[in-house]
């Protein structure tokens, strides 16, 4: 299907692969059939990828679901969905979650270039990613509470991970909008920048994860992203075995 009939565009550029969302006239809101384009965009993936960038066209980045699509009573809709076995149900948002876990890949980093709204789904499609630009006038939210829902593509490990218990729950169980400015304080930025330097910090960020080894960047994020479900042993194991296999592919000795 076309970029326009899904409302997503995947652009490859050798290492570098863009995910746009393209339906700024509705601030980018996500259907089904973005996330069915999104796991295919996962199989698709030229092997030489080696950065994912996630960004909106548009003023805003995403403004979460689109309840137009959600709130009617037709495939992927609330009512359909309700409708459901309880475990189909469930397999059926297993799906929608792998348009997001995708990005989470060992062999590519993710970063999400986020200006204005980052609502809901497009703030759980943001912590999707490993790294977050946000221009100044970026304002996010775990908005699902508001419609009595709960976050469900995910989101609420990642927030967990980045800002910790007490703080992830008084995000989602609020539902409020914090902006860039905080969302640095609290963890959730790795970079914020004014919005007309927005695709510049996010080109320079690119170039500086591309500059260095493939191998040993895979190993670090591997190692970074296991390391808080290992204790100090195990982690120091990992980084040992890590270290090994590093110095003997240098060396001309790797399989």
């Amino acid at each position: 299907m076309t970029a326009e009939a899904t409302g997503v565009r995947l652009d490859c550029d050798g290492p570098v692969a863009t995910v746009t969302l393209c339906r700024p006239d509705v601030l980018n809101a996500q259907t089904p059939a973005m996330w069915r384009a999104m796991i295919d965009f996962s199989r698709e993936l030229p092997g030489d990828v080696r950065v994912v960038v996630v960004r909106g066209e548009g003023r805003a980045f995403s403004a979460g679901l689109d309840l137009s699509v959600a709130g009617a009573s037709g495939p992927g809709s609330f009512v359909e969905l309700a409708g459901l076995p309880e475990q189909e149900c469930a397999d059926r948002i297993a799906e929608f979650q792998a348009a997001f876990t995708w990005l989470h890949r060992p062999d590519i980093i993710s970063v999400a270039a986020v200006q204005g709204h980052a609502i809901g789904a497009g703030f759980q499609l943001a912590l999707a990613c490993d790294l977050r630009v946000l221009a100044q006038d970026a304002k996010l939210s775990m908005a699902e509470v508001t419609l009595g829902l709960v976050p469900d593509l995910a989101g609420t490990k990642r927030l967990v991970e980045l800002v910790g218990y007490s703080r992830a729950l008084e995000i989602c169980a609020t539902g409020r909008r914090m902006d860039a400015a905080e969302a640095d304080r609290i963890g959730l930025a790795t970079l914020v920048v004014p919005p007309a330097d927005l695709d510049g910090a996010v080109a320079d960020l690119t170039a500086g994860l591309l500059a260095n080894n493939r191998d040993a960047v895979v190993e670090i994020k591997a190692l970074l992203a296991g390391a808080a479900a290992r204790s100090h042993a195990e982690q120091q194991r990992a980084e040992r075995e890590a270290q090994t296999r590093r110095l003997r592919d240098l060396a001309g000795r790797g399989e």
